[in-house]
């Protein structure tokens, strides 16, 4: 049964929307597409500005003698966290009966609950507190993201998905670029936390309120159990292959782009002499010059990913940029080489965020348990985040031991790890 067929089957036996008789999409909603690509900005401002900029200094004020070893410690188990809750919150979202909908509850409470979490990370005064925190911040917002991404197969039809997924990839770096300038402005930590998650708030309030959402009439047949909750972190890859390689391909590529960001202010610092405020300026300027070749790259992917009918080679070119650009990165003489070798990477990164959620809903296991399989698939975005600040520490140290220095050694591994997802992508065969 295809996956349209499925969808039209599951209507018929009581899955509506608000307004209409819930069938298969034919067209898509006209606010739909600016409203999912709002909420995944507001969630990626809110999560990758810490990730990329506030939490690097605010661990270095509570711990300067252990700083890398402590931000490795939140941000890796933060990011466990994460990968816990993308695939239980949309297991749950697909059993969810509410008469608001099966998603738009987790959306909402997802994003009220982290704007506290940053509150709590504001003011905290001990790396502690922080971690808890920053946890409930993982879960929380990572929950608005695998219920808001789940509305993706209800609301658009097979063949627009690239296009609503180009725009959807380039929220993640428009979001950097955002909390980049952002916090330029914001004065101490409380408002570099607190002012990114009010954004996130206001836009998913927006789009809670104008989304057709899916309503579940009937309770599912099976229970919750213990089992089913561990299931919704598992699949099964001799069953579903593709399914499997497009979750390792996501995770290395994902480990290239994001994985290794979190120690670009302190590599800024280190390798060229910056102070705080010289870091966060550069960061600006290398995710603004990012964010110009991600806009030429993510739309134009989305469109001819569409047109030719083909995923793979976008995904493939992506992580070959992506490794040009780390590896550049890696041996950067100058501030000036570190803005070109971003510039570089997101390139690439736009070309992979293009077709990315589009090839993942055309490999989904089970059409009923669409946000749950989108859930496992998100593991690969947050599981790079929780590996890559772990290991990161041993890999800089053992790196400093050689002639090509710690964070030379680190970016090196990453660009590795990108060519990786370049090479496994055509292991995937259901999707060109």
């Amino acid at each position: 049964m295809t996956e349209l067929s499925s969808a039209a089957t599951a209507a018929a036996v009581g899955t509506t929307g608000f307004k209409a008789p819930g069938t298969t999409p034919v067209t898509t909603p006209r606010s739909y597409a600016p409203g999912l690509a709002a909420v995944n900005f507001g969630v990626y401002l809110a999560l990758l500005t810490p990730v990329m900029v506030s939490m690097a200094f605010k661990i270095q004020r509570l711990d300067p003698v252990n700083t890398e070893g402590s931000l490795g410690l939140v941000m890796g188990v933060g990011a466990a966290f994460a990968l816990i809750a993308n695939p239980l919150v949309g297991r749950l979202s697909d059993r969810t009966t509410s008469k608001w909908g099966m998603r738009r509850p987790w959306i909402l409470g997802g994003a009220i609950v982290g704007l506290g979490g940053f509150v709590v990370i504001g003011v905290a005064t001990s790396v502690l507190v922080v971690l808890l925190a920053w946890c409930l911040v993982q879960a929380s917002m990572n929950a608005v993201l695998a219920a808001a991404n789940a509305t993706l197969p209800d609301q658009v039809p097979v063949e627009n998905r690239g296009k609503v997924s180009g725009i959807v990839g380039i929220t993640m770096p428009i979001g950097i670029l955002a909390g980049s300038f952002i916090v330029n402005f914001l004065p101490g930590d409380v408002e570099r936390f607190v002012v990114p998650g009010v954004i996130a708030l206001i836009v998913v309030v927006i789009f809670v309120l104008t989304l057709k959402d899916r309503r579940l009439t009937e309770k599912p047949a099976t229970r919750f159990t213990v089992g089913t909750f561990f299931g919704s972190f598992v699949f099964n890859p001799r069953k579903h292959p593709d399914f499997g390689w497009t979750w390792l391909t996501k995770f290395f590529v994902m480990f290239g782009y994001a994985g290794i960001a979190t120690f670009l202010p302190l590599y800024l610092v280190t390798r060229f002499g910056l102070d705080e405020q010289g870091a966060v300026s550069t960061i600006l300027i290398s995710n603004l010059a990012s964010m110009a070749a991600m806009a030429i790259s993510a739309p134009v992917g989305g469109f001819l990913s569409d047109r030719i009918g083909k995923r793979r080679p976008f995904v493939a070119i992506a992580g070959l940029i992506m490794v040009v650009g780390l590896v550049l990165l890696a041996v950067a003489p100058s501030i000036a080489v570190v803005i070109v070798a971003q510039t570089i990477i997101g390139l690439g990164a736009g070309s992979f965020l293009s077709v990315d959620l589009a090839l993942a809903t055309e490999v989904l296991p089970n059409p009923d348990d669409v946000a749950k399989d989108l859930g496992v698939l998100n593991m690969a975005n947050a599981l790079p985040q929780s590996i890559a600040p772990a290991i990161a520490p041993s890999i800089i140290a053992i790196g400093a031991a050689t002639p090509l220095g710690g964070y030379t050694t680190w970016y090196l591994f990453g660009a590795l790890v990108a060519l990786a997802g370049a090479v496994l992508v055509y292991r995937i065969k259901g999707v060109k």
